[in-house]
C-alpha cells in the first residue's frame, strides 16, 4: 500500500512539474489549435470595418474571428513588449502593421510571424507593397489598403483663375506653384494647408522619384546626397515663398482647411476622400489630378504613397487557419474588394479588383469622375522603395532641419547635419 501511495505522490508531481512547464510558453488562447482567430487593428471606421466584411465573406463558418480594436500606438507596444520577451501568450493571430512599421518588427523578430509566401498571389498585388511586407525573400505580410497620393482641386477656383482640370494633369511642382500664384491673386486663396511639424508632404514628394530616407539596404541614412530630397526641400521653400501654403497645427485644422474652402488643393492618400466629401454643399466642385513631379528629376514620375497598412499572421496556434482565412478575403476575393470600396471607400492594392463595378463607378460629388479606377490606375505606378526601420525617427531630426533651412540654413548644410545626426541616431 505504501509503495501504491508512493508511485501515486511521484506521478502527481511529475504532472503538476509538466503542467507548470508549459506554461511558461504559453501562446494566444490554449495551447493547442482552435476554431478561434483574434484580430487586432485600428480605426473602427476602416480597418475594423473591413475586417468585418472580410468576416462576413468568409466561407468557413466554423470558425469564430473575434476582432479587437486598440489604437496603433498601443498595438506597436504590446508587440514589442511580448515580442522582445520572447512569449506571445495574449497575443492575436492576426495583426495590422503600418507598412512604414513593418521592417522593424520582420527584422528584429522573424520567428514570431507566420511565413505567407504561397498562399496569395504577390504578383498580383500593388509592387510597391511587397517590399516592406517581405523578408529575405519571404512574404510575410499581405497587402492591404494604398496610400496612393492624388491632388485634389476645387475646379470652380481654377475655373476663376482661367485654368481647367486638364491644366493640371502630368505637372511638375514649379507649374503647381505658377497655377497656385495665379488662384491665389483671382481668388484669394492659398493652395493647401501644411503642418511644419509633419513631413508628409516630403515623404509623397521623394516617393515620386524613387527615393527614401534611407538607402536600400533600408539601414543606411540616405540625406545629405539625396537629390530628390534636396529638391523636396527647395520645393517646399518655394511654397512658403509664393505665399500659397496655409499652416495648421492638427487633424481638425487640416480638415477645416478645405472643408471650409479656404484652399484650392489638397495633395494627400486617397483616404482623405471620405473627409473632402463630408462637406456636401461642395459636391460637383472638385477633381483629382495626378499627384505632381519634382522638378529637373528625371525619374520622377506623377504617382506616390502616403500610409498604407497590411495584415500578418503571428507564429501562434491557430496560424494556418488565419493565413487561410486572409488568403481567400483579402488575398483573392475581388468582390469582397468592390464591397469595402462600397461600404467604407478602401481601396486595396489587389489588382484583379480594380476591373470591378465599384471601381469603374463614376463619383458625382467629383463631377462623374471615375476617381477609384484613376488610384487604381495611380496605384500601379507607385515606385518601389525600402521603408527601413527608421522612418519617424529621421522624419524627427529632418523636422527640425527643414525649419533651419526655412530661416536661412543652407541647404546642403542642413542636410549634411541631418545625416549626421541619422548616422549617430539611428542604428
Amino acid at each position: 500500500m505504501k509503495k501504491v501511495l508512493a508511485l501515486f505522490l511521484v506521478s502527481l508531481l511529475l504532472l503538476t512539474a509538466c503542467s507548470s512547464g508549459s506554461e511558461t510558453k504559453d501562446t494566444s488562447g490554449d495551447a493547442k489549435d482552435t476554431n478561434k482567430i483574434t484580430v487586432w487593428a485600428w480605426d473602427p471606421n476602416f480597418n475594423i470595418k473591413a475586417m468585418n466584411l472580410a468576416k462576413e465573406a468568409y466561407e468557413n463558418k466554423d470558425v469564430e474571428i473575434e476582432i479587437i480594436e486598440n489604437a496603433q500606438d498601443d498595438i506597436i507596444q504590446k508587440l514589442n513588449t511580448s515580442l522582445s520577451s520572447g512569449t506571445t501568450k495574449g497575443l492575436p493571430n492576426v495583426v495590422l502593421i503600418e507598412d512604414y512599421r513593418a521592417q522593424s518588427f520582420l527584422q528584429a523578430y522573424p520567428d514570431m510571424f507566420h511565413e505567407m509566401t504561397g498562399s496569395f498571389k504577390a504578383e498580383d498585388f500593388a509592387d510597391y507593397k511587397i517590399a516592406p511586407t517581405s523578408f529575405e525573400g519571404k512574404n510575410y505580410g499581405l497587402p492591404f489598403d494604398t496610400g496612393v497620393t492624388g491632388l485634389y482641386v476645387r475646379t470652380d477656383y481654377l475655373e476663376q483663375a482661367g485654368y481647367t482640370v486638364e491644366d493640371l494633369q502630368n505637372i511638375d511642382w514649379d507649374k503647381y506653384i505658377e497655377i497656385g500664384k495665379k488662384v491665389k491673386e483671382t481668388t484669394g486663396k492659398q493652395m493647401l494647408t501644411q503642418d511644419p511639424n509633419d513631413l508628409g508632404l516630403i515623404r509623397m514628394m521623394i516617393q515620386t522619384a524613387g527615393s527614401w530616407y534611407l538607402e536600400e539596404d533600408g539601414v543606411t541614412p540616405n540625406l545629405a546626397d539625396n537629390e530628390a530630397l534636396k529638391v523636396a526641400f527647395e520645393t517646399y521653400k518655394k511654397l512658403l515663398d509664393a505665399d500659397l501654403v496655409k499652416p495648421v497645427s492638427d487633424w481638425s485644422q487640416f480638415l477645416a482647411g478645405f472643408n471650409s474652402g479656404e484652399v484650392a488643393t489638397v495633395p494627400t492618400g486617397n483616404w482623405i476622400t471620405p473627409s473632402i466629401k463630408a462637406e456636401a454643399s461642395q459636391a460637383g466642385k472638385w477633381a483629382v489630378v495626378p499627384f505632381p513631379t519634382l522638378p529637373g528629376v528625371d525619374n520622377s514620375v506623377n504617382a506616390s504613397n502616403l500610409g498604407g497598412s497590411s495584415w500578418y499572421v503571428l507564429n501562434v496556434p491557430g496560424k494556418e487557419k488565419a493565413a487561410d482565412f486572409l488568403a481567400k478575403t483579402f488575398g483573392s476575393n475581388v468582390e469582397f474588394y468592390q464591397t469595402i470600396n462600397k461600404e467604407i471607400g478602401a481601396i486595396g492594392t489587389y489588382k484583379p479588383a480594380s476591373e470591378g463595378e465599384a471601381y469603374q463607378a463614376a463619383d458625382e460629388f467629383f463631377g462623374g469622375q471615375k476617381i477609384i479606377a484613376d488610384f487604381a490606375n495611380w496605384t500601379a505606378e507607385i515606385p518601389q522603395v525600402n521603408f527601413g526601420l527608421h522612418t519617424y525617427a529621421i522624419e524627427d531630426i529632418l523636422a527640425v532641419e527643414a525649419q533651419n533651412y526655412i530661416k536661412g540654413k543652407d541647404l546642403d548644410k542642413a542636410l549634411e547635419d541631418a545625416q549626421g545626426q541619422a548616422e549617430t541616431q539611428v542604428k
